[in-house]
Formats: C-alpha cells, sequence, structure tokens
C-alpha cells in the first residue's frame, strides 16, 4: 500500500500505520533503515528532494550516530516524518 502527501481525500496515518510502512522498506531485512532505504521511500511517497529528506531524517533521528534507523529510533522517525504529512489513500 503505497503513502502520499497529503491530497484531496486523504486520511491521516497514525504513527503505528508509519512504522508499519516505513519498515516495509527494509529491503536487505537487518532491522534498520539505511539512508538509501529512506530514500526510496520518500520517493515513492511523492515527496521532493528524497534524497535531502533521507539525510535529514538520519540526521534527526539517528540518535546513536551509526548511519541507520534502528527499532529503537524509529520513534523519532516517525514523529519527524509526521510533520510533512503522511496520508495514505
Amino acid at each position: 500500500m503505497p503513502f502520499y502527501v497529503p491530497r484531496n481525500g486523504s486520511i491521516a496515518l497514525s504513527e503505528d500505520h508509519m512504522k508499519v510502512l516505513l519498515k516495509r522498506y527494509d529491503k536487505d531485512g537487518d532491522g534498520r533503515l539505511s539512508k538509501k532505504e529512506l530514500q526510496a521511500a520518500f520517493r515513492n511517497s511523492g515527496l521532493h528532494f528524497s534524497g535531502f529528506r533521507a539525510r535529514r531524517a538520519l540526521h534527526h533521528a539517528d540518535s546513536n550516530h551509526d548511519g541507520f534507523i534502528g527499532n529503537d529510533e524509529m520513534k523519532e522517525l516517525v514523529i519527524y516524518a509526521a510533520r510533512w504529512g503522511f496520508t495514505v489513500k
């Protein structure tokens, strides 16, 4: 199920739904999201400047500075991404 930036007729996602959708982009199955995986998630959501947004999301949510968003950091990523108003149709 793709997710989108708000448009007419869209429904706001809960934090739990956003976590599930973002975790789908963990292509290597290591339980973490890399910058490349975040960029794909943002690009597929229809956001412009997906590379920039992925860097900013990592900067904001990567508390241990390992270059990945792990399960323990996912809540901060979701809070940060929610500012952009992710929605699903």
